[in-house]
């Protein structure tokens, strides 16, 4: 099945307690593809770059089948950065620098090879732009999946909202979710966002794991421990790849082969954030991939 990613390829800098690095590859999108390329080989990107972006990266994701027809290239400009440093409990971070550059005034062209997607992902944009993908699309897709932050919440909330009224499944963090509805329970929170449009919310809760609700079911995978942990900036937008990937692989939409696809999300995850930016993800092999899935299956098996 085809999907379709949209969202922000970019550079980072970025230090903890590990090391720090220089500019290197990062984004929503760029995280996205390459973990949804571990199990769909029909990905197709749509974002925007400045002529400083590497040719190399671009090559990477070709190489992992994921179609970059829709990457835009600005001459003359540069692409979106970021710079931050986290904190030691490698949960909270400060930003240090962010430069918009050719996100400033992103418009998301679809290439007439996208359309008819079956599955779309919507890394974190602007509302608006998250809005308008879902409008140029001449059919709408199978599932719609959208990732955003706290930062919209604060200044674009109406038309974040309306956004979310056009989804079928959220991803947010705990504390934006909390935001989002003004509850502190989760459980009490993803029943209220659920009532303003998506069937299904995933609450990420970084170390501890991630919620899956839908109307009143509830699933809950744990992360993974890990001896080291170099680097969470790509670890959600991995954990979506990976969700959104494995659903295309399998084409089945339910709650149940949800919970499989929030295992595999978790996953891929997990190997994020062993090394900076894109590095551990670039070159997965299948071997290690399935012995992941193994840990996470005894991790969480038991007989009552």
């Amino acid at each position: 099945m085809s999907l379709l990613v949209v969202g922000s390829v970019a550079f980072d800098a970025i230090e903890t307690p590990f090391g720090k690095t220089d500019k290197i590859v990062g984004g929503a999108a760029s995280y996205i593809a390459l973990a949804s390329s571990y199990f769909t080989q029909n990905v197709n990107l749509v974002a925007v770059v400045g002529d400083d972006f590497p040719n190399e990266f671009i090559a990477h994701l070709n190489v992992h089948g994921v179609n970059t027809e829709g990457l835009q290239v600005k001459k003359g400009e540069k692409s979106f950065f970021w710079s931050g440093k986290y904190h030691t409990d490698m949960n909270s971070r400060d930003t240090i620098t962010t430069e918009l550059n050719v996100l400033g005034d992103f418009d998301p062209i679809i290439p007439d090879a996208y359309q008819n997607c079956d599955y779309l992902m919507l890394g974190n944009l602007t509302p608006k732009v998250q809005q308008t993908v879902i409008e140029r699309l001449t059919k709408r897709p199978k599932l719609i999946v959208m990732d955003t932050m706290n930062f919209w919440m604060e200044i674009a909330m109406d038309d974040l909202r309306r956004t979310i009224s056009m989804v079928d499944v959220l991803t947010i963090n705990d504390e934006e979710a909390r935001q989002l509805s003004g509850e502190y329970s989760l459980v009490k929170a993803a029943a209220k966002i659920q009532e303003m449009g998506p069937k299904y919310l995933i609450i990420k809760k970084g170390e501890n794991g991630a919620l899956l609700f839908h109307g009143k079911q509830i699933f809950f995978a744990p992360a993974l421990p890990l001896e080291e942990v170099f680097d969470p900036t790509g670890a959600g937008d991995t954990f979506a790849g990976g969700f959104i990937g494995y659903l295309a692989k399998t084409n089945d939409i339910s709650f149940d082969n949800m919970k499989n696809a929030i295992i595999y999300g978790s996953a891929m995850a997990s190997f994020c954030v062993e090394r900076f930016g894109t590095e551990r993800i670039v070159n997965l092999n299948n071997d290690e991939l399935k012995n992941r899935i193994s840990e996470f299956k005894h991790l969480v098996k038991f007989d009552l």
